[in-house]
């Protein structure tokens, strides 16, 4: 059996309101750390007015230690020593946003 250890939510284009987006990310991410499935999430903010990508940031920020790594879009290229790690243990090899300075996307890399 062959598990996908990275997997990709999309809450930006979702047409959720700014706490159903929210929501749906904490239970995403809570399925994914609890059935251990995956290894990382993509999560998908989308450009928009910011306040969504704002949220997720924050969020993000409040749960310092619960992940391994949390990488913004533009941070996510061969420089940054997290993403590289964490394409390399999840096995990414093709990512369209990689090196693309993509800020309508996070990386949550899983411990």
């Amino acid at each position: 059996m062959t598990i996908n250890k990275l997997k990709v939510i999309d809450v930006g284009h979702s047409n959720y309101s700014l706490e159903k987006a929210m929501l749906c990310l904490e239970t995403e991410i809570s399925e994914s750390i609890f059935n251990g499935k995956h290894k990382a999430l993509k999560v998908i903010t989308g450009h928009g007015s910011g306040a969504l990508k704002k949220a997720v940031k924050d969020w993000c920020k409040d749960q310092e230690g619960r992940f391994q790594a949390v990488i913004p879009g533009e941070d996510y290229n061969m420089f940054n020593k997290n993403a590289s790690d964490m394409r390399f243990e999840c096995g990414i090899k093709n990512d369209l946003d990689f090196g693309r300075n993509n800020t309508g996307v996070f990386f949550i890399w899983f411990w």
